[in-house]
């Protein structure tokens, strides 16, 4: 079966004149280009470059191809991009968040991109940032909310917003008033996110920076985990402001009183830059417009 991998393949060696340059534009290895253009010649049993010149240059028959080839991939870009438009007749759209979106704002944009796309299938799943960050890149998921600390070249990062964090603690384990330096937090048992997730890859190195070296920590890769072990006054931790407004305000929590503030959390959306289309842009900007870390956290 001919794959658009294949006639991709061909159509960038033509153009870029190279099996390496069309290798690095498709962000693939030269041997990888090489076994598409194989399996392309074997469907046709014709051969589609001349292999006794240096350059890449196409036979009679691998000419004829590419304009066929040409013409499909432009038939599918422009499927991809009606496709996108509010007109869509179906399509599945994976959108991945972390436990903080999903407990806050995602309703709001899933709302909203209903509203525009009312015939989207869209397919939300909570990881930790690093395991969605990676699956953007291997394209199976199309676009991202995470912390913005991932730098690709591959990708297009929308900025969203930014969130407050602190320190808190259940009231027993600090009840003094007096603030708190790094020696003072290094002595507590801290409830720490690891660097998988986005915020505790922030933290990490905010800690590290200030040269705070913690005695004791309890990873804790989920959210929820970590505001139910701090609640439970197993330590302290850092935890979303917003968020955590219910627990403050009703005592299980309290906001430690610490001299040195912890950085904001800044959030972004992203999704591939070869990926470029109008559908993901416009949820990018509705991710924009819907952000606001409110809880929906209860007591």
């Amino acid at each position: 079966m001919i794959t658009f991998k294949q006639l991709e393949a061909l159509y960038w060696i033509a153009r870029l004149g190279s099996f390496a340059a069309a290798a690095e534009k498709l962000y693939t290895t030269q041997s990888a280009i090489s076994k598409r253009v194989q399996e392309l010649e074997t469907q046709f049993r014709v051969e589609v470059f001349d292999r006794s010149k240096r350059t890449a240059r196409l036979t009679e028959k691998g000419t004829e191809i590419l304009r066929y080839a040409t013409s499909l991939l432009e038939q599918r870009d422009q499927f991809i991009e009606r496709a996108s438009s509010s007109e869509v007749l179906i399509r599945h759209f994976s959108l991945g968040v972390t436990e903080l979106t999903a407990m806050s704002w995602l309703p709001r944009l899933v709302q909203r991109v209903r509203s525009e796309f009312p015939r989207v299938n869209i397919e939300p799943e909570v990881d930790l940032s690093a395991s969605l960050f990676e699956r953007l890149m291997n394209e199976t998921i199309d676009l991202i909310v995470i912390p913005d600390v991932f730098s690709d070249s591959r990708c297009v990062s929308v900025p969203l917003a930014t969130v407050e964090n602190a320190w808190m603690a259940a009231p027993e384990v600090y009840t003094g008033d007096e603030p708190l330096g790094y020696e003072d937090l290094a002595r507590f048992t801290m409830l720490m996110q690891g660097t998988r997730s986005g915020t505790g890859l922030v933290y990490g190195r905010w800690l590290a920076e200030h040269g705070v070296g913690v005695a004791r920590t309890i990873p804790c890769e989920s959210l929820v985990a970590q505001v139910g072990f701090t609640v439970s006054g197993l330590g302290v931790s850092y935890l979303p402001v917003p968020a955590m407004a219910p627990l403050l305000q009703a005592g299980r929590l309290r906001r430690l009183p610490v001299k040195a503030q912890l950085p904001q959390v800044r959030y972004a959306a992203y999704y591939r830059s070869d990926r470029d289309s109008n559908f993901r842009k416009r949820v990018s900007e509705l991710a924009r417009e819907s952000c606001n870390f409110r809880s929906f956290f209860t007591v």
